[in-house]
């Protein structure tokens, strides 16, 4: 028998899936259902806009609190917030002189 799942609940386990740490596979397995059918529900809702990615959660919150990333000589410099241009100078040049 096959069974309809709410469009509610696939999004939320969709989305309980994509978080770190969690093991999307075990996941499926506690709520019943295949590891293939809750991979494909995540991608049924990131196709369309029911979830978004760890990726795109995070970009939307370095844009909220002013996130400034900087990668010189394979080091990544970040700043959050108000950013005091001498003291980030001072930053990238001792980066760069390391």
């Amino acid at each position: 028998m096959r069974r309809d799942w709410p469009e509610d609940f696939k999004a939320e386990m969709a989305a309980r899936s994509m978080m770190p740490g969690v093991n999307a596979s075990a996941l499926a397995r506690e709520i019943g259902i295949s590891p293939s059918q809750l991979f494909g529900w995540r991608r049924y809702c990131r196709d369309h806009g029911l979830v978004e990615t760890v990726g795109d959660v995070s970009a939307r919150r370095a844009e909220e609190r002013g996130l400034i990333e900087i990668e010189i000589n394979g080091v990544v410099v970040r700043c959050t917030g108000s950013v005091d241009e001498r003291a980030l100078a001072r930053v990238i040049r001792a980066v760069r002189a390391a």
